[in-house]
Parts: C-alpha cells; sequence; structure tokens
C-alpha cells in the first residue's frame, strides 16, 4: 500500500525552501518539485555553486542573494525528498501531483499541495520587442547567477521596477557597457507614492537600498532618464536600439543589448489549472489567487506560498511558506491551534515588516497604459502564433467576448507558452475594445499539461510500483 506524502511542494525557491524547513522540524513527510536541477529558485539561482565556486560574485549580487545559501543547503541536508530536474505538468484537487523528468512521466500522491511556483516578468510588447538582442532584465541576471556571462557591446535598460535599477546596478559591477537606463517612472509617480511613504518608513532597510543603487548608477556616468513614453526598438534582422519620447522631444540610444523590465507578477498557471478563485490588482494589473493569511486557497487541499500569491518579495515569501507548513499541521493534526499560532505570531510580525514597503512600491512603478494596450496594432502580442494587437482588437469588433473564445479566432495563448506571454495584455486589449473591466473580461481557462509533454515521456510512464511516495524514502 502506497503511503502519500503529507506535502508536495511545487517549487524550490524561497517559499519552497522554507515550507520544506518546516515540515521537517515539525516532522512532516514532505517533497519538493523543481525544474531547476538545484535548489534556489529565480531569486536564489545556482547560490550554492556561486557560494563554492565563484565567491567574489557576492559582491556583484548582493549579500541578499547569499542568504540563499542556508536555506539550500539546509533543504538538501534535510533529509527533504528533492524532485530536482523534474517538470510538473498537472495538479489534481485531492493533492496528486503529475510531473517528468523529461524521460519518465511520474505520479505523486499527497495529503496536500504547496504551490511555491514564485513570479514571472510581466512581458512588455512593444514594437520590435522580438526582434533578436532583446532580453528581459530577469533573462540577464539569470546567466550572471548561472553562468557569470554579461553582454557585450553597449546595452540599454527600458521599463520600471526595482529590478531593472538591481540589474543595471549589477551590469556596472560587473564591468558591462551600460548607454541608458529609460524608465518609464515619473515625478506624478513619485508624487502619487507620497501618501504610502509612512508606512514604508517602518521598512527602511528596502528604501536605503534602492536609493544606494541610483547613487552608484548616477555615480557611475550611466544617464538615467526618466518618464519615458512611445518606446520602440529599432532594429532589422537584430536590435540595434531604441527610440521613446521624453522632455518633450524624440531620443534615440544606440546600443547592441536591449533589456526589458516592467515588474513582475505572479505565476499563475497552475492556480488557474486548479480552478482557485482569483483577484485583481487594480495597482499593478495582475491576477492572483485568493488565499487567507496562512497561504488556504479556495480548495481546501491547496496552499500558496511566495511571490505565487501576490508579489512581496523573498523575504516576505519566506514567511509566507512557514506559515502555510503550520495550518497544514494544525489540519493533520500535528499540532493544534494554540501550537499553530504560538509559532506563526512571530512570523506574521516578521511579514507585515516586508510587506509594509509594497504599496509604495506599487504605486511608484505601475505598468503604463502603452504597456497594457499597445496603441500600434502591428505590436506582436502573442508570440507563440504572431498574433498583434491590432488582431485582437478587431477580433473584439467581430464579437470575441474574452480570452477563451479568442482562441477560435486567432490561436491566441495555444501556443507553447499556453498564454504566459500574452494572457493579461490579451485580457487588458479586449477590455479597453469593448469598455469592460479586466474582472469582466477575465482571463485564459488553462488546462494541462501546464507546459509541453512529449507522448514518449507519457509512453513511458511510472505505473504505481514505481510512484514517487513516501515509503519509497
Amino acid at each position: 500500500m502506497t503511503v502519500p506524502f503529507d506535502i508536495a511542494i511545487i517549487g524550490a525557491g524561497p517559499a519552497g525552501m522554507a515550507a520544506a524547513h518546516e515540515a521537517n522540524s515539525l516532522g512532516l513527510s514532505a517533497v519538493v518539485i523543481d525544474e531547476q536541477n538545484a535548489p534556489g529558485g529565480q531569486i536564489y539561482r545556482n547560490v550554492q555553486r556561486v557560494i563554492a565556486e565563484r565567491p567574489e560574485d557576492i559582491r556583484i549580487l548582493g549579500t541578499e542573494y547569499a542568504c540563499g545559501n542556508g536555506l539550500a543547503d539546509g533543504m538538501q541536508s534535510s533529509g527533504i525528498k528533492h524532485l530536482a530536474g523534474h517538470m510538473v505538468w498537472q495538479i489534481e484537487r485531492d493533492g496528486t501531483v503529475w510531473c517528468s523528468d523529461g524521460n519518465k512521466a511520474k505520479r505523486i500522491q499527497a495529503r496536500t499541495v504547496v504551490l511555491a511556483t514564485g513570479a514571472m516578468e510581466r512581458p512588455m510588447p512593444v514594437p520590435g520587442w522580438t526582434l533578436p538582442g532583446v532580453m528581459t532584465a530577469g533573462a540577464v541576471q539569470i546567466l550572471m547567477k548561472s553562468a557569470a556571462m554579461i553582454p557585450d557591446g553597449p546595452v540599454v535598460l527600458a521599463g520600471s521596477g526595482p529590478l531593472l535599477l538591481l540589474v543595471a546596478d549589477q551590469l556596472i559591477q560587473s564591468g558591462a557597457r551600460l548607454a541608458a537606463i529609460a524608465e518609464t517612472t515619473s515625478f506624478s509617480h513619485y508624487l502619487a507614492a507620497l501618501p504610502k511613504l509612512p508606512k514604508a518608513l517602518s521598512a527602511m532597510e528596502y528604501l536605503k537600498k534602492g536609493l544606494q543603487m541610483r547613487r552608484r548608477i548616477k555615480a557611475s556616468g550611466v544617464p538615467i532618464i526618466s518618464g519615458i513614453s512611445g518606446l520602440r526598438i529599432n532594429g532589422g534582422a537584430k536590435a540595434t536600439g531604441i527610440t521613446f519620447k521624453a522632455g518633450g522631444r524624440t531620443h534615440t540610444i544606440a546600443a547592441e543589448t536591449v533589456l526589458l523590465h516592467q515588474g513582475v507578477v505572479p505565476n499563475t498557471q497552475a492556480s488557474r489549472q486548479l480552478r482557485l478563485d482569483h483577484g485583481w490588482h487594480d495597482t499593478q494589473h495582475y491576477w492572483y489567487p485568493k488565499t487567507d493569511v496562512f497561504g488556504a486557497t479556495s480548495e481546501e487541499k491547496v496552499f500558496i506560498a511566495g511571490d505565487g500569491a501576490g508579489i512581496f518579495g523573498a523575504m516576505a515569501a519566506e514567511v509566507s511558506g512557514r506559515l502555510s507548513v503550520l495550518q497544514i499541521a494544525s489540519h493533520l493534526g500535528v499540532i493544534d491551534v494554540a501550537e499553530r499560532d504560538r509559532k506563526a505570531k512571530p512570523l506574521f510580525s516578521e511579514k507585515h515588516h516586508h510587506d509594509a514597503i509594497r504599496p509604495l512600491l506599487d504605486a511608484l512603478f505601475p505598468p503604463p497604459a502603452e504597456i497594457l494596450n499597445p496603441r500600434d496594432d502591428a505590436t506582436i502580442i502573442c508570440r507563440c502564433e504572431e498574433v498583434t494587437a491590432g488582431d485582437i482588437r478587431k477580433a473584439a469588433s467581430l464579437g470575441a467576448p474574452g480570452p477563451n473564445q479568442l482562441k477560435a479566432f486567432l490561436r491566441a495563448g495555444m501556443g507553447p507558452c499556453q498564454g504566459r506571454m500574452c494572457g493579461l495584455a490579451v485580457t487588458e486589449i479586449l477590455a479597453a475594445a469593448l469598455g469592460k473591466s479586466p474582472v469582466d473580461i477575465g482571463a485564459y481557462r488553462i488546462r494541462p499539461p501546464l507546459k509541453p509533454l512529449s507522448l514518449a515521456e507519457l509512453a513511458d510512464m511510472d505505473t504505481d510500483p514505481g510512484t514517487v511516495t513516501s515509503s519509497s524514502l
């Protein structure tokens, strides 16, 4: 008879690793399933190897990045089952998780599931964003962490958000040649964010870090151009630079690499596949699964920890992972409610501290309307099927009422990324074209497999004797 795990944790980033630690300390059996070959997630990607082989790079990547090493080492030494290099392609409401290692599909049985799938960079559809030489700021940071690589030639960064400045600062320290930083943030955004400042002062370390980054960037001589609009990426066979408007005139900056960033949004593919209840963030324009303070969702056996439930950062994600496991332990009778609350009290205090900065950041770095609903009809929105903003507006005029019906018109959202890159923009464009709110328009309905899966993997699926369960530890 197979014995299920108490918890299946999807993702080995800050929230997932912290959840594993808490589960181990409470004596719960847990399995961590993650696509990467080593724990860390996006924030702490490759941290163990960097610490061991390139410790000098911590000066560039930051002491906050190095904090992930303790989490990763602790998880691996705890005896928690870690399925590295495994892609989750279906999750069921009874706690069954289907995954694959690239060769063979597997079934994992668990009493509860913690989704710690984190965030993804908001796609930034502007004219020319599909040209070679255009990347996201986060993608370059991944290259820095995983292979100590930086772009050749002049680099320009465009967009807004803390990560844009962080990557610029890291590239400058790494010796990259930055031509400019063009940010959509304007003076009016600072005025709008001012009422949020008093609360943010309780998390002063975040404010100091941001100010220090801007000072270092300015001291390096790299120009920061604020309040830009009308961003376009120039080039034919590849990107050659950007053009935009700022200060009442048009600017053109030559560059061989263009890095785009417009904040991060929750990765909701798994929560959508489970048909969990979702809400809409009016300021940052993203969907998020609704949870309580412990990460419990509308499905009894499913919890969500970390940025997958709303963007609050790595430190808050760690705390939320621990909180979710405390609630699960209470549900399973491992601890009583009084013990749960005693352990949770300092965690809630810590989380409130880290959360305090978020309203200020949300108000200071909102996505601009021209990113949400591109004005240029020729701008590609769905990269997989090469569907443009104009195509979507035309489909709306012909009767497409929402993203799922749009698939029948244009196949938008039906490619390999399954709507990850185009979903938010499709919702916004349809909402504007039909005079409705994004909530009325809705989102893509996600079905398994969550990511492309080969027939060979399915045909070679492990059956019950090979199923990964706690009894196989």
